[in-house]
């Protein structure tokens, strides 16, 4: 009797845009990649499918009719179901406030329009290859009142849960695992990103801000090297 062969599960990415051509573009581009592809074309349509069906990955246009992407993504981050997908920006190259604001209200990466397809599936690739893999084998970290438990993606300080994205997890992990040793924003782009080219380090630096909003007290820990990165300190100087 010949063994059934295991069944492949493949990784579901939800696709938001408008633009009917483009979303063929990357539906064809990302099944050929080996994922599962669904598709809204606009944002209220968008958000109601993500919360119906959790996907492993969001990849979301800014400008979009009913709701805009801005405030499907702030939406999604709201919502304990979906405040963990990765979510993939589009954003055109002429708007560079669009793209900060989808940074600090919780999307993980973007890409400017136009984009090269195989850009675009790297990027993909590279966010969900984060959601299971880390750059450490510590589970545990413990740091005065804050306490990171990698295996349950939980950060809790004093005892008091927050509620981090995938990205603002791992550059808080990252920076901690290397307590005391500055962290070049081209280093935290390699490390956390998954970049091994240099791109638009502000990236970092928004992160950064956010992160340290959500921190609360705990963002004494974070301190800023002038030109060079950032680093875990045991308390401000």
């Amino acid at each position: 009797m010949i063994p059934k062969m295991p069944k492949v599960v493949k990784e579901r990415i939800l696709v938001i845009d408008d633009e009917p051509d483009l979303l063929e573009l990357i539906e064809v581009n990302l099944k050929g990649a080996g994922f599962e592809i669904e598709l809204a074309s606009n944002g209220k349509d968008g958000l109601d499918l993500a919360r119906q069906t959790i996907p492993d990955l969001i990849v979301l246009d800014v400008m979009l009719p009913e709701m805009g992407g801005l405030e499907v993504c702030k939406s999604l981050r709201r919502d304990p179901a979906t405040g963990e997908i990765p979510i993939l920006m589009l954003t055109a190259r002429a708007t560079e406030i669009d793209r900060v604001l989808g940074l600090e209200l919780g999307a993980d990466d973007y890409v400017t329009k136009p984009f090269s397809t195989r850009e675009l599936v790297l990027r993909v690739k590279n966010l969900l290859r984060r959601k299971t893999t880390g750059t450490a084998v510590q589970e545990q970290i413990q740091f005065g009142g804050l306490s990171i438990d990698r295996s349950r993606h939980r950060i809790c300080f004093q005892g008091r849960p927050l509620e981090l994205t995938l990205t603002e997890f791992k550059l808080v992990t990252v920076l901690a695992e290397r307590r005391g040793r500055v962290q070049s924003r081209d280093q935290l782009l390699k490390d956390v990103w998954g970049y091994n080219s240099a791109i638009d380090t502000r990236t970092v630096d928004t992160h950064m801000r956010r992160l340290r909003h959500k921190l609360g007290g705990a963002a004494r820990y974070l301190d800023t090297v002038r030109g060079v990165g950032y680093r875990f300190v045991d308390s401000q100087p």
